[in-house]
């Protein structure tokens, strides 16, 4: 009898733990986007396509950072390359490249970014493509050859078509993101079982 109570205190602990993950991931469902890929759009019009492809990577960005621990985010494959954390970093900047483009901002140089901690800057990461993804929907009025990839120094700026954004940063934010799945794998905590980047939707 005197093991019983120890047993119930210990069993009501995790089940209390247990509730609390289901919740914090429930939450997290609702206020971090991409965790699935969002429905088809309605029909193939070149902004919803250029978005799906927005959606494609935020979807892989999504479930690459998820649940990184500091000895990932550690983690670099040799001397002179960067850290996990440092790509993460760089990602994030190339999701406001996108963003700004589907906004006609331009993207100031040098850049400024937020002293975000990492799950911090995962969000705000995932948020900008959201945004990208958004204003391209439908086109909001636009067509593609509508949307600039502006840069400015200074006084100075440089405009770029919308092909740039395609072959540039949101290719490169793929390959990216590509690096971390892997980096992640090598220090022993890979991407979670179940993601499926084809259907774009997780079995947990």
């Amino acid at each position: 009898m005197k093991f019983l109570f120890p047993l119930l205190t210990i069993l009501l602990f995790t089940q209390c733990q247990a509730q609390k993950v289901v919740a914090t991931n429930m939450q997290e469902k609702e206020s971090i986007p991409y965790h699935q890929i969002p429905d088809y759009p309605a029909d193939f019009e070149s902004g919803n396509v250029a978005a799906r492809m927005v959606d494609g990577l935020g979807y892989r960005y999504y479930w690459a950072t998820k649940d990184l621990r500091p000895e990932d985010l550690a983690y670099q494959p040799s001397a002179d390359a960067q850290t996990a954390a440092e790509t993460i970093e760089h990602m994030y900047g190339l999701s406001l490249v996108i963003m700004n483009a589907t906004k006609g901002l331009p993207n100031i140089r040098p850049s400024d970014f937020p002293d975000h901690n990492f799950e911090e800057r995962r969000v705000a990461t995932l948020r900008n493509l959201k945004a990208a993804s958004d204003q391209l929907k439908g086109g909001k009025g636009k067509n593609l050859e509508d949307y600039k990839v502006i840069f400015k120094r200074g006084e100075n700026a440089s405009e770029f078509p919308f092909w740039n954004l395609l072959n540039g940063p949101l290719a490169d934010a793929i390959y990216h993101t590509g690096q971390i799945v892997s980096f992640r794998r090598t220090t022993g905590n890979p991407v979670q079982t179940g993601v499926n980047v084809f259907m774009g939707k997780t079995k947990e």
